[in-house]
C-alpha cells in the first residue's frame, strides 16, 4: 500500500499531514511512504528528515502515482490529485458543509473521501480526533494572541512603584479550546471567568480555578448536543444570556469566544453594543471567525479596532503553531489508519461505526448521510 503525503496548497496553511515520526510508523506497518517535496518545510520538517525516515521524496505527480491512500491537512481540489490508484482514499479535514462542490469533485474522480472532522466522539476514537487536538492548540494560542495585543500585563504585580492589577479574561464556550484557554490564561496569572450553555461545564470551569458565569433558572441545554458540541439555545435562554453577558463583559479586559455548531454558522455571542461597552484597550479573540464569527464586527484574517477595542480574527489559529499542530494531526491520522490496518490485506479496512461516519464519497457518489439529508 502506497501512502502519499501531500504538500498543502491552501494559502497560509503551514501544517503537514505526516511527520518523520509517523512516516516511520507507517513503514513499520508495511506501507510504502511517498512525500511530496517541500511538504513539511513550513512546519520545520525538512525533506531530508523524511528521507531518513524511509520515505521517497518526489514531485506531486510522482508522489500520487499509484497511491492507495492520500493524506492531507486541508482537502485538495479533486483536479490536483489525479494519478492515484482507482478508489484511493483521501484522509484530511475536508470541510464538507462549506466545500460541498469539492466533495462532489471527489465523487466524480472516484476518490473515497474520508472527512477526519466527522470522526465520532467515542472513547476508542479519541486518539483519532483532529478537532480536539487542533482545538487544544487553538485555545492556547488564542490567549497568547490576546496577550500580544493587550497593552497591559496579565498577572497582578506588586512593585515598589505600585500594584498592577491582574487582567480579567472571560472565555465564552467551554469545549476543548475554551478549557485550554482558561488553563493558559490562569497560568499567565489572569483573573478568569467562563460561560457555556451546557450546565455540565460548570464543574470543569471551577476545576481550572475560574469563575463560572451561568444563567440561572432558565432552561438552556442541560446536556451536550451531537458529537460533544452544544446545540442551539432556546430564545428564552438567549435573551437571559445576553443580559447576563452584557453586564459581565463590560468589566472584562479580554474576551475569547470559541462557540461552534457543526454544519451551521457560528452563533452570535457578542453584539456591537456589547463591544462598545468594553473599555478602550480591551481585546476580543474570535476563534469562530472563519465560521461566520461569534463577534459582530469580527473580520476573518484581520485585527480590527472598534471604539478602541481590538477584535482579533486570525484564520487557522492551530496552524500558526505548525510544528506541534502537524505532530498532533499526523498522529491522529496514524492512530486512525493503524487501528484498522489488516496485515493480511496490507491495508486498513474500516468498520461500519467509524467508516460510515467519516466516509463522504464512494463508488462515484456522495454517500454520507449528513450530506444527503
Amino acid at each position: 500500500m502506497k501512502i502519499a503525503v501531500l504538500k498543502e496548497q491552501a494559502a497560509g496553511e503551514n501544517r503537514v499531514a505526516a511527520t518523520p515520526e509517523t512516516v516511520r510508523k507507517f513503514i513499520a506497518l508495511g506501507a510504502e511512504m511517498a512525500v511530496e517535496a517541500g511538504a513539511g518545510v513550513a512546519a520545520s520538517y525538512a525533506d531530508a528528515d523524511y528521507a531518513a525516515a524511509g520515505a521517497v521524496i518526489g514531485s506531486r505527480a510522482e508522489t500520487l502515482n499509484g497511491a492507495g491512500i492520500m493524506l492531507g491537512v486541508q482537502g485538495p481540489d479533486a483536479t490536483t490529485i489525479t494519478g492515484a490508484a482507482p478508489g484511493a482514499w483521501l484522509a484530511a479535514s475536508l470541510n464538507p458543509f462549506v466545500e460541498r462542490g469539492r466533495v462532489d469533485g471527489y465523487a466524480a474522480a472516484g476518490v473515497e473521501a474520508l472527512a477526519m472532522e466527522f470522526m465520532p466522539r467515542i472513547t476508542r476514537a479519541q486518539s483519532m480526533d483532529i478537532l480536539s487536538s487542533q482545538s487544544n492548540l487553538a485555545g492556547y494560542k488564542s490567549v497568547l494572541d490576546a496577550a500580544a495585543e493587550y497593552g497591559r500585563a496579565f498577572p497582578m504585580m506588586m512593585t515598589a512603584a505600585g500594584t498592577v492589577s491582574a487582567a480579567r479574561v472571560f472565555v465564552m464556550g467551554v469545549g476543548v479550546a475554551g478549557l485550554q484557554a482558561i488553563a493558559t490564561a490562569r497560568r499567565l496569572g489572569a483573573q478568569v471567568s467562563a460561560t457555556d450553555v451546557r450546565s455540565a461545564t460548570r464543574e470543569q470551569i471551577q476545576s481550572l480555578g475560574a469563575k463560572p458565569i451561568f444563567v440561572e433558572n432558565v432552561t438552556g441545554i442541560e446536556g451536550e448536543g451531537s458529537g460533544g458540541y452544544a446545540g442551539e439555545m432556546s430564545p428564552e435562554y438567549q435573551a437571559a444570556q445576553a443580559e447576563l453577558v452584557s453586564g459581565h463583559i463590560a468589566k472584562q479586559d479580554i474576551v475569547i469566544t470559541t462557540a461552534l455548531i457543526p454544519g451551521r454558522p457560528a452563533p452570535r455571542l457578542i453584539s456591537a453594543a456589547q463591544v462598545a461597552s468594553m473599555r478602550p484597550g480591551s481585546v476580543i479573540v474570535d476563534l469562530a471567525v472563519e465560521a461566520g464569527g461569534n463577534v459582530e464586527g469580527a473580520v476573518a484574517g484581520e485585527i480590527v479596532t472598534v471604539n478602541g477595542v481590538k477584535i482579533v480574527g486570525h484564520r487557522n489559529v492551530a496552524g500558526r503553531l505548525a510544528a506541534d499542530a502537524s505532530a498532533l494531526f499526523s498522529r491522529n491520522l496514524f492512530n486512525f489508519l493503524s487501528a484498522f490496518w489488516d496485515k493480511d490485506a496490507g491495508k486498513p479496512v474500516l468498520d461500519e461505526e467509524i467508516g460510515d461516519a467519516i466516509r463522504l464519497t464512494k463508488g462515484g457518489a456522495v454517500v454520507n448521510a449528513r450530506l444527503l439529508n
